[in-house]
């Protein structure tokens, strides 16, 4: 299969001839090559298929809780993951739980390779669960039954790492992160710092012209079409359904570029392109009652930040029950949960930050410029980046003082002061934020409003007419059999089948493949031919992304218009009129025990010692910054000696950090007058408080205006001079 291309016989052969010839030899493998890979990719599917338990977990792991041996039976599993011998783990570090998504692919992406949630944390000497699920769901499960699993897989974390410096740090993918959030709400004490990744929490939410998935449900007429699916899988849902919405949202990527990427790089990009296949190709089933709930509850009926959730003992689910640190980190390049729906909910929930921290809650969120939704917990540039921060400092995050914070990440330069408190590449703030900077981002109009509940209303009926006269004959028709041939059936499913070894004429591509690795002669990137292919698929792309664009244009156009109507809303119950406003009041209960704790702060602001004054003192000198950032976290280790110079547990001095906080935010001249009274006699000691003050406020920046001004008056009030060099000395002479 080789040729010189420089001459033919009969004369030389012109440029241009000899580089049809070289590219279409070039093809001409690339081709077979190409089919060899899907054939592989087939292959791969089937393999993953015929395991009982299918992940795609890059690391060993140990089985701690088998979910279907439980009381209440779930697919779900706990497991811990052994690092691998070159990673040491502090044991008593708090440990990460990552839960993954069961959005219709299988477990294991939040440990796909060693750039991941689950390989960063490890790296900072966490130790690591993880908690998956199998293929298929257990009968009778629901949402619920898994949120009660969860809960016992993580009082399980808890008691095996006793001696751990913080409850456990749980991460939830997409799907997985608003039910984390959902069982945060039930269990608070169970939680350290959670991290939502990706996750919808506030599902109508968005602006116009991006992010036209949040207009599906209303524009198919709501969850019947949910049921109907359902019924016709005997019961379960196939998530292959789901994996093809998300595809449906990026048809050249789908249709194309992912296809075309592996044919134009074959002899690179082969592997890359089959390891996530693996996973990508993974379909899992629901139940339907899984997904009913959903669907109603979450994505049409936008319930969860409206507390209008029920769990079947009758209580609530309410977000404003979390005690531990929130960390949301999304994506303005994420068009399956794009910035509003991953952060509106906190609007939702609260007027302002103050009262966000009467709820004593932190909220700390990021927002990256433009990777796509997978890419939020899969991309290895993001391991690296986000996760590998949140992980190395996951303890300055659980005692940041409660209120709304932006993590913002600066990379560490020859220039970055205190870079040996530096742990990565990055440094990472948490600069104090407002809602306004998240009403900043776009968001829904009440006009928007009423038409996404006039399109819940709509749905509600619809579910209940199919209930009614179709799904009693759609259920008698259905048998197991007929349901597991149709998802067999599906189109996403085919597509590896067809091209598997199981096809007669696929084996024949393999020794083919192999006699042309054998030979391959890669065509030189300058040939015109290659050019003009590339310039051919860039067309394609535009062609096809002009398409979706215009697709969905037209499907706002259809769904503002038709739920517009004030017609149709007067006739489904909403007045055209209304202001309609999800946002819950503070509870009475809740404001008289948030009047008690006031009145019990303001009486204890004389009380305490050395080491209270110097975190009231920092936290009023800080707080002119308006952030924290890493740096701070090794600094601020000195203040968490005892008065008999033993370390404070993280969660006693995360209590003293918030008190000192609320404190100097109900009474500030009062708490700082108090500070002298405080002090002890012996000077040494005052100068050294003094002094690690004044060494967490210049690890991360200059002292200046402001901040200079405030740290001269707390100066004052410990009874010293003028801060100078020497007295940090004395803080590591301690």
């Amino acid at each position: 299969m080789s040729m010189d291309k420089a001459t033919l016989p009969g004369g030389p052969m012109s440029g241009l001839v000899a580089s049809a010839v070289e590219y279409m030899m070039d093809a001409g493998q690339r081709s077979v090559l190409f089919l060899d890979v899907m054939r592989r990719r087939g292959d791969q599917y089937r393999e993953q298929v015929a395991q009982t338990a299918p992940h795609v977990l890059q690391y060993a792991a140990e089985l701690i809780v088998d979910g279907r041996q439980l009381d209440e039976p779930v697919n779900y599993a706990l497991v811990r993951i052994i690092p691998p011998k070159d990673v040491e783990i502090d044991m008593d570090r708090r440990p990460f739980v990552v839960v993954d998504p069961r959005a219709g692919h299988g477990p294991g992406i939040g440990g796909f390779k060693a750039d991941s949630e689950i390989g960063v944390a490890m790296k900072a000497g966490h130790p690591c669960y993880f908690i998956g699920f199998l293929p298929e769901p257990m009968p009778g499960q629901t949402i619920e039954r898994i949120a009660r699993a969860e809960a016992l897989f993580i009082e399980k974390v808890i008691s095996r790492h006793p001696q751990a410096d913080g409850k456990p740090c749980v991460i939830g993918n997409c799907q997985a992160g608003w039910a984390v959030m959902i069982l945060a709400s039930l269990r608070p004490e169970l939680f350290g710092p959670i991290i939502v990744a990706g996750a919808p929490l506030a599902y109508w939410a968005g602006v116009h012209g991006k992010y036209p998935m949040r207009y599906s449900g209303g524009l198919l007429g709501g969850s019947w079409l949910t049921a109907l699916t359902s019924d016709l899988g005997a019961g379960k849902f196939d998530g292959a359904w789901l994996v093809q919405n998300f595809e449906g949202q990026n048809p050249a990527n789908t249709l194309w570029t992912k296809q075309y990427n592996v044919y134009s790089k074959v002899d690179t990009e082969a592997e890359r392109y089959l390891e996530f296949e693996r996973w990508w190709g993974g379909h899992v089933n629901l139940n339907a009652e899984e997904i009913q709930f959903i669907v109603d509850e979450l994505f049409v009926g936008n319930n969860l930040a409206a507390g209008r959730i029920k769990m079947s003992d009758g209580e609530t689910v309410d977000l404003r029950k979390i005690r531990s640190p929130i960390l949301v980190f999304c994506s303005r390049g994420d068009n399956i949960t794009p910035p509003q729906q991953a952060l509106d909910w906190i609007l939702d929930l609260y007027a302002d930050v103050d009262e966000i921290r009467a709820y004593g809650q932190t909220i700390v969120y990021t927002v990256h410029e433009s990777v796509g939704h997978l890419g939020i917990f899969v991309s290895g540039g993001i391991a690296k980046k986000e996760h590998a921060e949140f992980s190395s400092n996951i303890d300055l995050i659980d005692v940041l003082p409660p209120g709304l914070y932006e993590a913002t990440f600066e990379a560490k330069g020859d220039d970055t002061a205190s870079a040996d408190m530096v742990v990565g590449q990055w440094v990472m703030r948490c600069e104090a934020r407002t809602l306004d900077d998240i009403r900043a981002m776009g968001g829904n109009s009440p006009e928007d409003e009423r038409r996404f509940a006039a399109a819940k209303r709509v749905s509600e009926i619809n579910l209940a007419a199919y209930q009614k006269f179709l799904q009693p004959w759609i259920k008698g028709l259905v048998t197991p059999q007929m349901a597991e041939s149709m998802r067999n059936l599906h189109p996403l499913r085919l597509q590896y089948e067809l091209f598997s070894s199981r096809n007669p004429f696929m084996p024949a591509v393999g020794s083919l493949a192999e006699k042309v690795s054998e030979e391959r002669k890669p065509v030189s990137t300058d040939n015109p031919f290659m050019v003009f292919q590339e310039q051919f698929s860039k067309q394609i792309v535009h062609a096809l992304d002009a398409w979706r664009d215009s697709q969905e244009a037209l499907s706002e156009a259809a769904f503002l218009a038709i739920y517009g109507s004030p017609a149709l809303q007067a006739a489904v119950g909403i007045d055209p009129q209304s202001s309609l406003s999800r946002r819950q009041e503070m509870s009475a209960a809740h404001r008289e025990m948030l009047e008690k704790r006031i009145s019990e702060l303001k009486s204890r602001i004389a009380e305490g010692g050395l080491r209270e004054a110097a975190i009231r003192g920092l936290l009023y000198v800080g707080s002119a910054r308006g952030m924290v950032d890493e740096r701070s976290l090794e600094a601020l280790r000195s203040l968490r000696r005892s008065d008999t110079g033993a370390r404070l547990p993280l969660a006693e001095f995360k209590m003293l950090v918030r008190e000192q906080f609320f404190m100097l935010l109900l009474d500030r001249q009062g708490a700082l007058a108090a500070i002298p009274k405080l002090l002890p006699d012996n000077a040494d000691d005052r100068r050294a408080a003094f002094a690690a003050i004044r060494e967490v406020l210049s690890a991360s920046a200059e002292i200046s205006g402001e901040v200079d001004k405030r740290l001269k008056h707390v100066a004052e009030l410990f009874g010293v001079d003028a801060p100078g060099q020497s007295d940090l000395r004395l803080v590591h002479k301690r």
